[in-house]
């Protein structure tokens, strides 16, 4: 009989088994996601400042590329400090989730930047896609959802991704003198997938309102995100039925704070949790409890968690997602003892090789999602017979990359990796499997492993 702390694991962390210190309930889950953030103490990333540097410097170098044929090899290595950095990034992530005792908050930072999603236009935006995990996402998942909307759709990697620096008010002096106008990605997706959420009450004329009043915001390379006032749509801006007037970047902190204060909002976020962590059809009693203490508590999220956790499907049987494939990748490296310091040190070739490549195999290309919506949630869209048969391929070939793999016990490694979530069918065919290698796989190719 499956135990919650084990079906905790998969549907709330990175599977078994769990590293030292983790908490094994909803209790002690909050109570860690409330406290320091150990995984990036673990595995710092550079700061804000030093990732804008190779920004800036790389940008600058593109331009210079254009004009002077003897910068060439200038700009290929500034490039290649920023892809450097950008795989610095994922190996970080891979390696807090490998080895942070609190994987909810992991589980948490990849939701989060998910229902934030920006995909690098150019190369140097790369740097900038990290820097927004570490410092607008991270410092507010056991926060208010409020502050981490401002953090997400002002930073700028998502006014880069949105294409906010082409959007000039055209009333402004900006804008007349040079012809140009809206631009309306931001708003419209600060609606529908930051906040209220598609098919909820608001018109075009909302989106477009909310477009005249961002309508300033842009990027500078030395200097990130920045507000042109000369670009900036004049007058008051109608949004959602409230007017918002003012100098600078007041009115869109004001109208921000207002859409995440929204009903709708509240709904959208707790049924878009609901859906990642528990099942494709998520039960509207649980997902208006939810969306009762987020409104209760002026968008807390610690609030939110709590209503889930505390659900009694939230520990129960049966597991109804399918694992996204880079979960199942980190999770299978997990089980197979995968220790941070080793991912760190494998050459850039193969790291990409026996991690990252295979994910876009099985349809998941790392930090590649196809649109602003993010990666979808439905089994049906990751359990393809293309991906499951990258799954298994994958699944069976790993274990031979191991030094050992001989002396594995398999059976060990079903209750190492599974515990009590192992089936007796599972058990008998890795028992009767010819090798430690095959055994290993069978484990990972099961369909208990692929769930969560």
């Amino acid at each position: 009989m499956p135990v919650a702390e084990d079906i905790a694991a998969f549907r709330y962390g990175y599977g078994l088994p769990l590293p030292a210190g983790a908490p094994r309930g909803a209790k002690e889950m909050l109570a860690a996601l409330a406290g320091p953030d150990r995984a990036q103490d673990m595995f710092p990333a550079p700061e804000t400042p030093a990732l804008f540097a190779l920004f800036a410097d790389a940008a600058k170098a593109r331009v210079a590329f254009r004009k002077k044929k003897e910068e060439r090899d200038e700009v290929r290595r500034r490039v290649k400090l920023v892809e450097a950095e950008t795989e610095a990034f994922s190996r970080r992530l891979i390696a807090r989730a490998l080895a942070s005792p609190d994987g909810f908050r992991e589980r948490l930072a990849w939701f989060w930047a998910d229902h934030f999603t920006t995909v690098p236009r150019l190369r140097e935006h790369s740097v900038l896609t990290g820097d927004m995990s570490e410092r607008a996402i991270r410092p507010h998942l056991a926060g208010r959802f409020a502050d981490m909307l401002r953090a997400a759709d002002l930073h700028p990697a998502m006014l880069l991704y949105l294409d906010q620096r082409s959007s000039i008010g055209p009333g402004s002096a900006f804008g007349k003198r040079k012809g140009k106008g809206l631009n309306e990605n931001l708003a419209r997706e600060a609606i529908e997938l930051h906040t209220l959420g598609v098919g909820a009450q608001y018109s075009q004329t909302d989106v477009r309102q909310l477009a005249e009043l961002l309508t300033g915001l842009a990027v500078d390379p030395a200097r990130g995100a920045v507000f042109y006032p000369r670009r900036a749509e004049p007058g008051a801006e109608q949004v959602l039925g409230k007017s918002y007037d003012g100098r600078g970047l007041e009115p869109i902190h004001r109208v921000l704070d207002d859409l995440a204060r929204r009903p709708e909002t509240a709904q959208h976020l707790s049924r878009k949790l609901v859906t990642h962590f528990l099942s494709d059809t998520p039960d509207p009693a649980l997902v208006d409890r939810m969306a009762a203490a987020y409104l209760a508590n002026d968008t807390a999220l610690l609030p939110l968690y709590e209503v889930m956790l505390t659900d009694s499907s939230a520990f129960a049987a049966p597991r109804l997602k399918a694992r996204q494939p880079a979960e199942f990748v980190i999770g299978a490296c997990r089980a197979l003892g995968m220790r941070p310091q080793r991912m760190f040190r494998m050459p850039s070739r193969r790291f990409h090789t026996l991690l990252i490549d295979p994910m876009r195999l099985m349809g998941q290309e790392w930090g590649r999602p196809i649109g602003p919506d993010g990666w979808a949630e439905a089994a049906a869209e990751w359990i393809t017979p293309q991906g499951l048969g990258a799954r298994i391929a994958w699944a069976m070939d790993m274990p031979g990359n191991l030094e050992q793999v001989d002396q594995i016990d398999p059976r060990a490694f079903l209750d190492h990796a599974l515990g009590t979530l192992a089936p007796d069918t599972l058990r008998v065919a890795v028992s009767r499997a010819e090798s430690a290698r095959e055994g290993v796989g069978l484990v990972m190719a099961s369909p208990e492993f692929n769930r969560r």
